[in-house]
């Protein structure tokens, strides 16, 4: 496209400068989002290196294979102790080895009440993300004008994963709020919902009226784009292997699919009128597809 590009505008024609320079700002994103999953796929060992811990064919088809999905949460009282807690109890407070726990030391297998936990919270997140990509098709009619209010459904998302993405912490687990930043997964789950009410505050606005900057717009794709970004590089306990590189699978098209999103609606607000049109549909279709994977996450 770009060599095309290059060619009209040899030929004495200007107009395709302004789209050049908006397909090179997505080029841009995207490139430098492929290099933050570039450090992230260098970080970890190569295969040939995990003959035990190696994934087979097999335990991919198994994990991959769709289930009904969960929609009746676990009681709190299946999912296993916090680590962190099991350590201070073990260790009383005032000795040295009470300060020395690093999170992620200790592997400790998911009971069936964790797995149940983290389905039920991913399932649940799916059928709310598919339900605002159906929602955010629906604004684009004037019929449906009451369905512009659709990015309101993502400040309920953030509070839902505040509350449950880390049971063992703040506000249901026995952790406090600031000592859970030590983990790192932890610390990236904050970091998501803090992205999400971001989000959801400003589209609102945007999608409402209320906000006419232009600026305030590409909140959204920037929003998008950053979180996929960050789910590329989203890291999980190392302690196993096998269970990592599963989770890595379903968190791919996720990323993915949030990286389209977030520039396709860069190009749609960026890119001239009216050949910003091709974008405009991509998005929500993204955002349907986010939902679909989740609904049809799996942990065992």
């Amino acid at each position: 496209m770009n060599f095309q590009v290059i060619k009209t505008l040899k030929r004495g024609d200007t107009s395709w400068i302004l789209r050049l320079r908006r397909i090179g700002e997505a080029e841009i994103g995207i490139g430098i989002t492929v290099v933050l999953a570039a450090a992230s796929l260098t970080s970890q060992p190569p295969g040939a290196d995990l003959r035990a811990d190696r994934v087979s064919l097999a335990t991919i088809a198994d994990r991959m294979q769709p289930k009904v999905p969960l929609m009746q949460t676990p009681p709190l009282s299946s999912l296993s102790p916090s680590t962190r807690d099991e350590w201070k109890k073990a260790h009383p407070p005032g000795t040295s080895a009470y300060q020395a726990y690093i999170p992620g030391q200790f592997y400790q297998p998911s009971s069936p009440g964790d797995i149940a936990w983290s389905e039920y919270n991913h399932h649940w997140a799916g059928l709310v993300i598919l339900v605002v990509g159906v929602l955010a098709v629906m604004a684009r009619f004037r019929r449906f004008s009451w369905a512009k209010h659709w990015p309101l459904a993502f400040s309920g998302l953030a509070v839902f994963l505040l509350l449950r993405a880390d049971p063992e912490n703040w506000p249901l687990g026995p952790d406090g709020f600031w000592e859970s930043f030590t983990a790192a997964d932890v610390t990236q789950h904050r970091i998501f919902v803090l992205l999400i009410l971001i989000f959801a505050v400003f589209e609102w606005g945007v999608q409402t009226g209320r906000l006419k900057s232009s600026k305030a717009a590409l909140v959204f794709p920037g929003v998008c784009a950053l979180g996929g970004a960050l789910l590329l590089t989203h890291t999980h306990a190392i302690a196993n292997v096998k269970e990592e590189v599963l989770a890595e699978m379903s968190h791919l098209p996720l990323a993915l699919f949030a990286v389209i999103a977030g520039w396709a609606r860069w190009l749609e607000l960026r890119y001239p009128r009216p050949k910003n049109r091709f974008a405009a549909p991509v998005w929500p279709v993204c955002f349907a597809l986010i939902g679909i994977v989740l609904l049809l996450y799996r942990e065992a």
